[in-house]
């Protein structure tokens, strides 16, 4: 009998102390769940009907607040721009923003610079933060992220400033020679002279209107609306011709290689424009008595064969914090001398708006000293391509090494060119 009573206190006191664990299990539980996890963030029910489908779809980052400046629901975006951590709004100027909103029901808007995240660099995210009431107990945060808006502008300014005063300079000094060639009207020999320097100012003045122009319409246009097959020894003839001029003044010798039966699909007029300023600055760049090379190749590359067109010179080359800017509009390696040759500090910026525009990208080699190498790279044109294929019986192969341009730089990364030899004033010994 009292071994049947002792087993049964023993059998009371097991089922109170599992009945007590398991309401503190229960309890612990509901704490747990009370915890703004970010899971629960973006579920919570305590938003009113329909708010929550309405924030999913909007651009800006949102974060809900309620009357304990808990976080109710925030957006991916809000915790990838570091606006919420450990379930509370991070940035105090929102918090203090949402706590006036909640007290007295005003809608309130800020522009702050917040740090970005994870990174070391010291520029910041320039965002603009609302603040409005959500029914009587939420406050709703909406943030846009004004950075690359920012950036926009800058580069607007920056250029209109550009603009100004390239603009101003040749027209400035259109009218001082004006006004000395009127001085000088009884001295023929002075007019003469201050003539000249009147067309040069007003050819550069017309080259840089017109290079303007073709960049607003690169930038603007879809090249792909009239696309067609271009052949690239048609386009490199045509930039051969374009500086010929100043190749034959110069003593500058000019060799092509690889171009034969290579279409690129594109706007025929950009991509002639594109590959004759590459030409050109390479002529332009070059001291005298020395050599320009452009060559191509079909090279293999995913979605689709490209086509690389790369024009070489072995001019005074470009430093390397020059290379990381050349592309940059009205950007001069050396400004004394690119006015000494013409240059609008235009011409590279229009060919990477081109190669951009045709799916396709410009980059560049150089070491000083030693000439550089800019390598234009398109999408081959698919059509031009299947008929070569049929025609051989199988696919093409890409094109080989023929004759070293320098005989020795090695290093360059596309130094191949046939021997094939366009006409020029002067071979080099």
């Amino acid at each position: 009998m009292n071994v049947n009573a002792a087993i049964a206190a023993v059998a009371a006191l097991a089922g109170l102390c599992t009945g007590v664990i398991a309401m503190l299990a229960f309890r612990w539980s509901e704490r747990e769940q009370a915890k703004p996890t970010r899971s629960s963030l973006h579920t919570d029910a305590a938003l009113p009907p329909g708010v929550d489908t309405v924030l999913s779809v909007l651009r800006s980052s949102a974060v809900v607040l309620d009357e304990a400046d808990a976080v109710v629901k925030a957006s991916s975006a809000a915790y990838a721009l570091g606006l919420v951590r450990g379930g509370k709004l991070a940035v105090e100027p929102m918090l203090a923003m949402a706590r006036d909103t909640r007290r007295d029901g005003e809608i309130r808007q800020i522009e702050l610079d917040l740090p970005r995240r994870g990174t070391g660099r010291g520029d910041a995210l320039a965002v603009s933060a609302r603040v409005a009431p959500l029914g009587s107990r939420l406050v709703l945060l909406l943030v846009e992220d004004l950075t690359e808006a920012r950036r926009i502008e800058a580069v607007r300014r920056d250029f209109v400033a550009n603009v100004s005063h390239e603009l101003k300079t040749p027209v400035g000094a259109l009218s001082l020679l004006s006004e000395a060639v009127m001085d000088a009207s009884d001295d023929p020999e002075a007019v003469s002279r201050f003539a000249g320097r009147m067309q040069v100012e007003a050819t550069r003045l017309s080259s840089l209107v017109q290079e303007l122009i073709d960049l607003s319409r690169v930038q603007n246009d879809d090249p792909l609306e009239d696309a067609e097959p271009v052949r690239v020894d048609e386009l490199v003839a045509e930039a051969i011709d374009r500086c010929r001029h100043q190749a034959g003044t110069k003593q500058i010798t000019m060799a092509t290689g690889g171009t034969a039966d290579l279409r690129v699909w594109g706007n025929r007029g950009q991509l002639a424009a594109a590959l004759g300023n590459l030409v050109e600055n390479a002529v332009n760049y070059s001291p005298a008595r020395t050599r320009v090379g452009i060559a191509a190749r079909r090279i293999p590359a995913t979605g689709g064969d490209l086509v690389e067109v790369a024009v070489t010179d072995q001019g005074i080359g470009i430093s390397e914090k020059d290379r990381e800017r050349i592309f940059e509009r009205f950007y001069r390696v050396d400004p004394a001398r690119s006015r000494q040759t013409g240059g609008t500090g235009l011409g590279l910026a229009i060919v990477k708006h081109v190669a951009a525009s045709h799916g396709g990208e410009v980059t560049v080699w150089s070491a000083e000293g030693q000439g550089s190498t800019f390598t234009l790279r398109l999408p081959e044109a698919g059509a031009a391509r299947g008929d070569r294929d049929r025609a051989a019986g199988g696919p093409g192969e890409p094109y080989d090494s023929g004759s070293d341009l320098d005989g020795e730089d090695g290093d360059r990364p596309y130094e191949t060119f046939t021997n094939e030899q366009l006409s020029a004033p002067e071979v080099l010994p």
